[in-house]
């Protein structure tokens, strides 16, 4: 997953002290223009890939090794694993099957999946992480399959800093009218945000400008003024208001912030997330 970390890899944030971006929502979602989370989930990758081996599926099954049954053993073991999951860090395992098989007569020799593990807090996400790697083991083992996990490094969970937020929320109240801006919750979706909130202050609020479901086929931007002018404006009026009287608001934000990471702790944990083993049970 590219975007900001590897912006910040090559540089590119050295000279920012703190960012802002605006992301388009849905009235679906919400009943304000705009809206700003305390926080929201980071998340890591898993691309997972089972190994077993072909036959006739009709005449000679027995000859085979079943990847696909291995695969949605895995996928039964952490849904199982939910309930075992506190609510407070709101994990969210969401795999999909990429290849279930090669042809309808033979057993499966080669099944892919992919899944996010994410979670409020890197704690969390790397405890889940651990149990996925067990369930998908799991799965290997009680078929006698084989099953390759790379660990890829997604995005770190995200903070807005508050006072950030306020002023941005003054100018959608400047904008709309007063009631039109809410701030808090925490958003169980993922943002490259979160990894430059670890570094520097950062705030990811939402302006709603169109209509459907998030990700969904009837998502559309349904108010283009909103969707593209607006936000504009709003970055401008808030970079406007933080360097107002020798930028006196953003040094007193940047005074008080107190940073989870320098850039080389960032780099240096995001690079060691990458794993990338295969599992084969042995019969003792």
């Amino acid at each position: 997953m590219l975007g900001k970390p590897e912006l910040v890899a090559k540089g590119h944030f050295d000279d920012v002290d703190m960012a802002m971006m605006i992301h388009t929502g849905s009235r679906d979602g919400s009943k304000t223009r705009s809206i700003l989370a305390e926080s929201s989930n980071g998340a890591l990758v898993k691309q997972i890939r089972f190994l077993g081996k072909a036959a006739h599926a009709g005449s000679l099954p027995q000859l085979g090794i079943n990847a696909l049954n291995a695969a949605v053993i895995a996928m039964n073991a952490i849904a199982a694993h939910r309930e075992t999951f506190w609510e407070k860090d709101t994990i969210r395992i969401h795999p999909i099957i990429t290849k279930g098989g090669d042809a309808v007569s033979v057993v499966p020799a080669e099944v892919t999946m992919e899944t996010f593990v994410r979670g409020g807090s890197l704690e969390a996400i790397l405890d889940a992480n651990r149990k996925v790697d067990r369930c998908l083991r799991a799965g290997a083992m009680a078929i006698g399959a084989e099953v390759e996990i790379h660990t890829i490094p997604g995005y770190l969970p995200q903070r807005n800093d508050k006072r950030m937020g306020r002023i941005f929320g003054e100018n959608i109240e400047a904008l709309f009218g007063p009631g039109e801006f809410h701030i808090g919750g925490h958003r169980t979706g993922s943002t490259d945000m979160g990894d430059l909130a670890h570094m520097m202050p950062v705030i990811h609020p939402y302006v709603v400008a169109a209509e459907g479901k998030a990700h969904g086929a009837d998502w559309r931007i349904n108010e283009p003024q909103h969707g593209y002018l607006t936000p504009a404006k709003l970055l401008a009026m808030t970079a406007i208001d933080l360097l107002y009287g020798d930028a006196a608001p953003a040094k007193e934000i940047l005074a008080d912030f107190q940073p989870a990471m320098t850039k080389e702790a960032y780099l240096a944990f995001q690079r060691g997330l990458f794993k990338k083993e295969r599992y084969a049970y042995i019969e003792a």
